[in-house]
């Protein structure tokens, strides 16, 4: 997002110039790398989609006819099992805490700190940040590469209000802005190839992706945008060549790789919008206002230099800017925008989950494995033929004498009639069976587990990591060493995509949250109370990010023998009581267990009240020293006592109001309660 500003209407040479600067990147990445049909081959090996054998096409009919004695062919889920297994690691230790994102500061800034916490747990909710990330990691493992947009955005949405006055409640129009995590679909990105991935956002000089929006999706989308131009031109613009690239010439590609998808992609390519609404083009301003039912809407963040393109009326015109173009089928430009963003990032950020500096030539985890999935498909298609092989025998036989018709016949009860050729001859010569034995199926089985085997040793994984019972006599803790042993490649994939990724992902919406963030009340469910957001507060505050506290598979889950030792070693020493907070350190070994304790633990207001009255009572203790060893004690002794002690605490001194119900001692409870710890019994008057 930038300033307003920064956002103007260039001149129309400005724009056709700007156009073709798009089409230069666009086109031409597309043509050029054949990225969408590597793209396509790892996704069919991803589903299972890569048999179009007739042998296939033939079984999948008969069964879907009801004939379940065809075999169709299977393909042995290799890359599947390994990609899930892969993201749901990653996923458990990025995307398991609230926020995922959390912030560290010293005391001084806590309340700064729990502000940023909050907001970014607000925007994580509704930002739906976690499913956005889950299919990054899974492009990530698929691709070996990913495309995250973090940018600041602006929703108008609806608040509730009612009044005291009326029943109804009514709705009020309102914006929200915050910070916005979008997976971006790799086969509609275009980006700088001459850069690392990772190095795209920093030093690549472009970087965008195409969407499709229905006619009503792109009027709601234009009237968000700042200063747009042009609505009228790209309402009357045609898709044409854009929708669709797996047409020549084309931008938006749509990926045919489930045959029995429930709605083909390609399938809504609809052109009018009239037709597709069911509207009728009665007249000319119909046909005007319905024009077309798709947009294809391109978004490229560049880094360019203004004066290369006639741009002026802004700063530096001969230094490199970052800027960001918006697009309607590839020939309407509706928005140019100046990023005065305080990170200076493209806020597109490429990743690889392994990076071994080859860059685009580094294998994915699915490629890597697919050649297993082939060899071991291979083996079991062989027994599949066996089987097929089984059931219809082959044969020899004289043509002369038996038609082929009645020998191919599918009907098992059906007679055969021989031809008149071989009436009053020995009908048993003219057919021949061979005998059917199949000696390599066991070999197949168990050559088949080896190479899956394989497969595990390649992603550094084992079955019960894929939650696989594997029989054995193995203890707990052995069980426990092997799994942890297990995480040492995901414990590294996740350094770097923390590195490449996450990094500069928290560096932007913190800028992002310092720069835009205005002030407002929002509720905190970890603390479960609103918190009032200052923005001032948090311009000034030295805030750091860290990793959320997931849970790991095995590093972070402390097991319960492990726990019990450390609630012994706290009762034991207690030199640790003077090292470490130990009620903060109790509530989070609870946690680590599952348990939450944080909202019973006591505000520091109620702590402070408690400590004044503990002192308090130990100098109504000091006071009533004297009387021990008297018998009666007279209301002038305990008058005496009274005058010498002190105000009583109380609760609102300290800021900490209790709940209803509670119970407050009262001086002359808590002096009944002193002199009878002291052994004093008092008198009538007492």
């Amino acid at each position: 997002m930038a300033a307003t500003a920064a956002n103007f209407r260039p001149p129309v040479k400005v724009q056709q110039k700007l156009i073709e600067y798009y089409h230069h990147c666009n086109y031409l990445f597309a043509s050029r790398y054949n990225i969408r049909g590597q793209l396509l081959e790892i996704d069919r090996g991803y589903m299972r989609e890569v048999d179009f054998t007739k042998e296939q096409e033939k079984a999948k009919r008969a069964n879907r006819a009801g004939d379940t004695t065809k075999f169709q062919n299977i393909v042995v889920p290799v890359v599947l099992p390994q990609v899930e297994a892969a993201v749901t690691y990653q996923t458990s230790v990025f995307l398991q805490g609230y926020p995922i994102f959390g912030v560290v500061s010293d005391p001084s800034n806590s309340e700064a700190a729990l502000q940023m916490d909050t907001i970014i747990g607000e925007q994580q909710t509704k930002g739906g940040w976690v499913a956005e990330y889950q299919k990054a990691f899974r492009n990530g493992f698929k691709y070996n590469l990913l495309a995250t947009e973090v940018d600041w955005k602006q929703e108008v949405t609806f608040a509730v209000e009612s009044s005291e006055l009326t029943t109804d409640a009514k709705l009020k129009e309102i914006i929200w802005s915050g910070n916005q995590v979008k997976n971006l679909d790799l086969y509609n990105t275009f980006f700088d190839p001459r850069v690392p991935p990772s190095k795209v956002s920093t030093r690549g000089e472009f970087v965008g992706y195409n969407e499709l929006m229905g006619r009503v999706a792109f009027i709601q989308f234009f009237n968000s945008l700042p200063d747009a131009f042009n609505l009228y031109a790209a309402l009357h613009s045609n898709i044409g060549q854009s929708f669709n690239g797996s047409r020549a010439g084309g931008e938006y590609y749509f990926p045919e790789i489930n045959p029995g998808a429930l709605i083909r992609p390609d399938s809504m390519a609809t052109n009018v919008w009239a037709t597709f609404g069911g509207l009728r083009e009665s007249s000319r301003s119909t046909r005007e206002r319905f024009l077309s039912g798709m947009y294809q809407v391109s978004h490229m963040y560049a880094k360019i230099i203004p004066a290369d393109f006639d741009i002026t009326g802004v700063p530096g015109v001969n230094i490199p800017q970052n800027w960001k173009l918006t697009v309607v089928n590839g020939s309407v430009i509706v928005a140019v925008e100046r990023l005065t963003n305080a990170h200076g990032y493209l806020p597109i950020l490429m990743a690889q989950p392994y990076d071994d500096g080859l860059g685009y030539q580094t294998k994915s985890l699915a490629v890597n494995v697919m050649p297993i999935q082939e060899i071991t498909t291979a083996f079991a298609n062989s027994s599949i033929a066996s089987r097929r092989r089984a059931i219809a025998d082959r044969l020899l036989y004289d043509p002369s004498r038996i038609s082929t018709a009645a020998i191919n016949n599918d009907n098992p009860s059906s007679r055969i009639a021989v031809k008149p050729s071989a009436f009053g001859t020995e009908i048993s010569a003219a057919v021949h069976q061979l005998p059917f034995r199949d000696d390599i199926f066991q070999i197949n089985a168990s050559e088949v587990q080896q190479y899956l085997g394989m497969a595990n040793l390649i992603t550094g994984s084992n079955p019960a990591r894929q939650g696989q019972f594997v029989k054995g006599n193995k203890t707990r803790t052995e069980y426990v060493d092997i799994q942890s042993n297990s995480n040492g490649r995901d414990q590294t994939v996740a350094m770097s995509l923390e590195a490449s990724l996450f990094v500069p992902t928290k560096e932007i919406i913190k800028a992002n949250i310092l720069q835009f963030q205005g002030g407002v009340s929002l509720y905190n469910r970890e603390v479960q109370a609103p918190v009032t957001v200052k923005p001032d507060t948090l311009r000034n505050a030295m805030l750091v990010f860290k990793i959320s506290d997931g849970l790991t598979p095995g590093e972070k889950l402390m097991d319960g023998e492990s726990l019990a030792v450390a609630f012994q070693t706290m009762q034991a020493v207690p030199q640790l009581q003077q090292g470490y907070n130990m009620p903060q350190l109790f509530s989070y070994l609870m946690k680590s267990r599952g348990a939450r304790l944080q909202p019973f633990e006591k505000p520091p207001e109620q702590l402070a009240y408690e400590q004044a009255m503990a002192q308090w009572q130990q100098v109504m203790t000091m006071l009533a020293q004297p009387l021990a060893g008297i018998k009666d004690i007279t209301k002038e002794m305990i008058d005496q006592i009274m005058q010498q002690l002190p105000p009583q605490p109380l609760p609102e001194q300290f800021g900490w109001n209790p709940k209803e119900g509670t119970q407050q001692p009262n001086t002359t409870s808590i002096l009944q309660q002193v002199t009878q710890t002291m052994g004093v019994t008092g008198g009538e008057n007492e």
